[in-house]
């Protein structure tokens, strides 16, 4: 279970780009709690009451749970975003599991403060519904990644992803929870992952996959990585301006801390129709 803690409201990036005056609807309703790997944050069918910001490297995933005990990753959220009563009005009951895959902090709030906070402020309220298509945009991806790429191509999707929000070449991830994401065996995995280390794009470890190189990796990749993050640059901008910009959806640099820009919402990615 998760525990409470006091890490830094810093490290969202959703939350970064708030200006001071929607960052203060929200920051006295935000409680950090730490999370272990494999803390389940919410299962199929439960009623979502809370928000959940993945801090820095935290990183959780939606599943689907299928009968005979299998899984597969349908979307992978980290701190470019927030899971689970986003943009919808009350409690709805969730469709997926959601399971903390990369230990870490996260700041939670009640969906109602939230909801009331978008009411406040449609700057706030448009920024989430920008989120919310691009988190609906990698699910679409994942989908047709899956039905039409072989699995080789898939598993770097995955590496690659997230290796954008750890910002490091050693992955924290077993070959187990990877055959679990991409809803295969593990002895298939163990074999697929041989092939791209024999391609010289990735070294298999002790609970780590290590990606060789960045490069090679995306150009050995399907086009469904990059699109997807095309699409959040693109419609959750980028652009800088004097007041400042949503940070662009891009790869953490290794060995440092991922970092978005403080301020508002440019004014054209206010008003601009989605």
């Amino acid at each position: 279970m998760p525990s409470t803690s006091h890490p830094s409201f810093e490290g969202n990036l959703l939350l970064d780009a708030l200006d001071a005056g929607d960052r203060a609807l929200l920051a006295p309703h935000l409680v950090p709690v730490e999370c272990t790997r494999g803390s389940v944050l919410f299962e199929a069918d439960d009623d979502v009451s809370q928000v959940t910001f993945p801090l820095r490297r935290t990183v959780a995933t939606l599943i689907v749970p299928l009968r005979g005990g299998r899984t597969v990753e349908t979307a992978t959220v980290g701190h470019e975003g927030a899971i689970g009563g986003v943009v919808s009005q009350g409690y709805l009951p969730a469709f997926t599991r959601c399971v903390v895959q990369i230990e870490g902090s996260v700041l939670r709030m009640d969906a109602d403060r939230l909801r009331e906070a978008k009411r406040a402020s449609p700057a706030l309220d448009d920024l989430f519904v920008r989120y919310a298509d691009c988190l609906l945009a990698q699910i679409l991806q994942s989908v047709a990644c899956n039905a039409a790429h072989p699995i080789e191509q898939r598993v770097i999707r995955w590496l690659l992803s997230l290796q954008d929000r750890l910002g490091t070449d050693a992955l924290p991830v077993t070959q187990n929870v990877l055959a679990t994401m991409l809803g295969v065996g593990r002895s298939y995995i163990t074999g697929v992952l041989g092939t791209l280390q024999d391609q010289g794009l990735v070294v298999v470890g002790r609970g780590r996959i290590h990606i060789l190189d960045r490069d090679r990796a995306e150009t050995a990749c399907c086009e469904c990585h990059a699109r997807v993050r095309r699409h959040f640059a693109t419609v959750l901008g980028g652009a800088r301006t004097p007041e400042g910009a949503f940070a662009t959806f891009a790869a953490t640099e290794p060995d440092t801390e991922p970092k978005a820009s403080h301020g508002t919402i440019p004014n054209d990615m206010r008003e601009a129709t989605r």
